[in-house]
């Protein structure tokens, strides 16, 4: 894939797009299809895991709390969103469709998902252990949503899918950029006290130090895209 199509790809998980649609799924699962306790089940293990994301992320720019031998700074929102919105998503929007069918769409946002956790990778968002913890968490929200609520057999209206459809398709390219990462590190110097917030690169550059002092080689990605792009020395 072409820079632009990972680029395009990743907005796909940025809680401005997916939440919307999200919603007005909800909304239609609470009083057209008459099933508030799937509407519930879903937004409340998806609200729990953001949660989860968001405490995560607070931690590491607020108070240290990494992991430098596997490039951790936090868990991708994109990714955890992706996960457990998708597949759900498709899901609901496919009730009235045989099993196969229903287990098809899952899948399928599934792979969706997938898809936009390899991309956080790809344009230098994310290490890869964050994009994986991400997509881990979101789809074990997705599984236990999928576990807990019942989707009626209910068709769901024309409206509602094109409606969601094109939502996520024009917002891909027309959005204006999300401001939820600037709004983590606002709310983790906020909480912690610090005058600025924890960043890859001290992270990076204090583990550097300590294996240098210790006479261990670097890790691989010390000389990976993500060191060296977005952050071009880790001295």
């Amino acid at each position: 894939m072409t820079e632009v199509s990972w680029n395009l790809l990743t907005r796909l998980g940025e809680a401005q797009i997916l939440l919307p649609a999200m919603l007005a799924t909800l909304l239609w699962l609470s009083l057209r299809s008459h099933t508030p306790r799937a509407a519930l089940v879903w937004g409340g293990c998806t609200a729990v895991s953001a949660l989860v994301t968001t405490a995560n992320k607070v931690a590491f720019f607020g108070w240290e709390m990494g992991y430098a031998p596997l490039n951790f700074t936090g868990i991708s929102g994109h990714s955890m969103f992706a996960a457990a919105v998708l597949p759900v998503l498709a899901r609901v929007l496919v009730a009235d469709a045989g099993p196969r069918l229903q287990r098809a769409a899952v899948l399928g946002g599934t792979a969706l998902a997938a898809l936009i956790a390899v991309s956080r990778v790809q344009v230098l968002a994310h290490s890869p252990s964050e994009a994986l913890l991400g997509f881990v968490l979101g789809l074990g929200t997705a599984l236990l949503a999928l576990r807990g609520m019942h989707v009626p057999r209910v068709h769901a209206s024309r409206l509602l899918v094109y409606g969601v459809l094109a939502w996520m398709t024009l917002t891909v390219s027309d959005a204006p950029p999300s401001q939820t990462h600037s709004m983590v590190m606002r709310l983790s110097v906020a909480l912690s006290g610090r005058d600025e917030p924890y960043t890859r690169w001290q992270m990076l550059r204090d583990y550097r130090h300590e294996l240098q002092r210790e006479g261990r080689p670097l890790p691989g990605y010390f000389t990976g895209p993500l060191v060296m792009g977005r952050m071009r020395v880790v001295e």
